[in-house]
């Protein structure tokens, strides 16, 4: 009930677009802009390719602002290269048969997909010149060395997240009111200020190795923000 409401919410932010034509995908974009397709078909029989244009630096709009701008928005929708709509993220896109789903954190997508209206999920295929495109790429060409790579940065981040609950436990338990109550707890690591410098840069490559492959867990992911 709470995801079919939010959901609706996120539907009623939609504008309709500008009627431009889609960009091409350039090689320096490669940071700044995700681009996934899906191939949908009309009520009446006829295909169609959707396209969902993801600006990770261009601010969000307001109403009146997508009314008038001709700037880029964070999200748009295209059907067959002309833009249909537009949104601020995260963002809920309408297509025949259900909607497209697109959501961010700060290290990438964490959502891209289209959700039908009998409750099935896919996920969109990727631009190949993309970042999301080339790590797919690499996961088809190489799936042992792939299935490495996303188990090291799983592991990662699991461990940043127990430092982050051990220290955070130690910082509770130093107020009077708890340590009173439930005496003081000391966590057993405590690493040197170059050790977690670099836990904070490999969890961040971590989280972006796994926005990449549109992998996300609030708990795990959220904890290198």
């Amino acid at each position: 009930m709470v995801k079919g409401l939010g959901r609706r919410l996120r539907l009623g932010k939609v504008r309709h677009g500008d009627g431009s034509a889609l960009q091409e995908y350039r090689p320096w974009q490669v940071f700044s802009r995700s681009l996934f397709f899906l191939d949908l078909a009309a009520p009446s029989g006829e295909g169609h390719v959707y396209a969902v244009d993801v600006r990770h630096l261009a601010e969000a709009k307001s109403r009146s602002q997508h009314e008038k701008a001709v700037g880029k928005s964070p999200a748009a929708l295209y059907r067959d290269g002309v833009q249909l709509y537009r949104s601020n993220l995260p963002a809920v896109f309408p297509v025949p048969g259900g909607v497209i789903e697109v959501a961010t954190s700060a290290f990438g997508l964490k959502r891209m997909r289209f959700t039908a209206d009998d409750g099935s999920e896919r996920t969109l295929r990727p631009h190949p010149r993309s970042q999301e495109g080339r790590r797919a790429r690499f996961g088809e060409r190489f799936p042992r060395a792939s299935a490495v790579v996303g188990a090291v940065s799983l592991v990662v981040l699991l461990a940043a997240l127990a430092v982050s609950l051990l220290h955070g436990a130690e910082a509770l338990t130093r107020i009077p009111v708890v340590a009173g109550h439930i005496g003081t707890f000391v966590s057993p690591i405590h690493l040197p200020t170059w050790a977690k410098t670099v836990m904070v840069v490999a969890g961040a490559l971590a989280a972006v190795e796994r926005a990449l492959r549109l992998r996300y867990n609030r708990l795990i992911d959220s904890i290198s923000s």
